[in-house]
């Protein structure tokens, strides 16, 4: 059995992809808040441009996946564990967090609702991904994770379709919108894990792929080949520019009250999460060439190992942060900025001094990943699936 070697680059994707889920959250609010105002074009392209975050850790899911998984025997042993590891380390905290935030929302909202009632509504919300609104992120991937074996069973018996997994994601993926405009009228259509199968798809052929394409990129010593510098600016480039369209067409949308056929804003979304997805990737690995031993990206490589635990925690930093709002304008931008350098901050200190103090608060904020040189916090694992 071919042994893989360890990605510690990812950490650093993994870092981007939270930094972008939590500035998309502090400035949810704002959106809404200064529809009016002159400053909206600034927060609302904030809010679009860096919503890539989610579809980041998806795409990065399968990439991982595929990257342990493709050269292993596929048999019982190997599906029992990698069921038992999304059990523990992924499903556990992700009901322990639908709790916290539901009984929260109750205490707050509807304290009188009867209890038949609330634990109905609680078990439905479990059920859909819908207790807060960060968490359909895990119903996606759960859905992912039921298919996965299945995924890695056709393509270890026919792996000459790996080579196709990019537009099979695409074209199952734009088979759903479509039909879904046409006819479906699916609900909640951005919870299936058909809405990301680009994602999925483009993840898993990079990792079953990896070493080719790391080798094809090239580069000597700590600076990174002409190939890799011009998939860097080509998928940057990709990035701003469809980020930017993006961007622009919500704005139209949202603030003008433009009309637009809906699949133009899902093809901008689409190539925009992509590319970013792929910028993050290049980035990530120029970076841990040039500047491994920095201190900025050794905190990016801690950030990132823990980025699971901070998912899922910040929301609560900023609905209490959110409590207590400053209305006084010359103060108005500080406090929206205060809420996203409080929801990193404290979220990020809180899970690496939980796992610090003990190893069984996977319970809580799932298994994070070992971080540079294979030196661990208590609990952290290795990245493999």
């Amino acid at each position: 059995m071919k042994t893989r070697e360890r990605v510690d680059e990812l950490n650093l994707v993994r870092a981007f992809a939270i930094i972008g889920v939590i500035a998309v959250h502090a400035t949810s609010k704002a959106v809404d808040d200064v529809l009016d105002s002159s400053f909206y074009a600034l927060y609302n392209f904030a809010n679009i441009f860096f919503k890539t975050g989610t579809t980041t850790f998806i795409f990065l899911s399968s990439f991982v996946l595929f990257y342990n998984y493709f050269d292993r025997p596929l048999d019982k042993r190997l599906v029992a564990g990698f069921y038992k590891k999304r059990l523990l380390y992924v499903l556990v905290p992700y009901v322990v967090f639908s709790a916290v935030y539901f009984l929260l929302q109750h205490v707050m909202y509807n304290p009188h609702r009867p209890l038949g009632d609330a634990l109905e509504s609680f078990a439905l919300k479990l059920l859909t991904g819908k207790a807060y609104t960060h968490l359909y992120f895990v119903f996606v991937n759960v859905q992912f994770y039921l298919l996965f074996p299945l995924f890695l069973y056709i393509l270890k018996k026919r792996p000459g379709l790996t080579r196709w997994l990019v537009p099979a994601g695409f074209a199952a993926q734009w088979a759903f919108l479509v039909a879904n405009h046409l006819r479906l009228d699916v609900p909640n259509v951005g919870s299936w894990a058909l809405m990301y199968f680009s994602h999925y798809f483009t993840g898993a052929f990079l990792g079953i792929h990896f070493d080719s394409i790391k080798q094809w990129l090239g580069g000597s010593g700590n600076r990174p080949g002409w190939r890799f510098a011009g998939s860097i600016a080509f998928a940057a480039a990709g990035w701003v520019a469809f980020g930017s369209g993006h961007a622009w067409i919500l704005y139209e949308i949202r603030h003008e009250g433009q009309r637009f056929n809906y699949l133009w804003v899902e093809l901008l979304w689409n190539l925009h999460t992509i590319f970013a997805a792929l910028a993050f990737m290049l980035i990530a690995f120029a970076l841990w060439k040039r500047f491994r031993h920095s201190r900025p990206v050794r905190a990016l490589d801690r950030l990132g190992a823990v980025s699971f635990g901070v998912y899922l925690l910040h929301p609560l930093v900023l609905f209490v942060y959110r409590l207590k709002p400053v209305t006084a304008p010359v103060w108005f931008h500080f406090w929206y900025a205060g809420g996203f350098v409080l929801a990193l901050a404290l979220s990020w200190a809180a899970v690496a001094l939980a796992f610090r103090a003990s190893p069984r608060v996977w319970v809580l904020f799932g298994k994070p990943s070992a971080v540079s040189g294979g030196r661990a916090l208590p609990g952290e694992r290795a990245v493999s699936g």
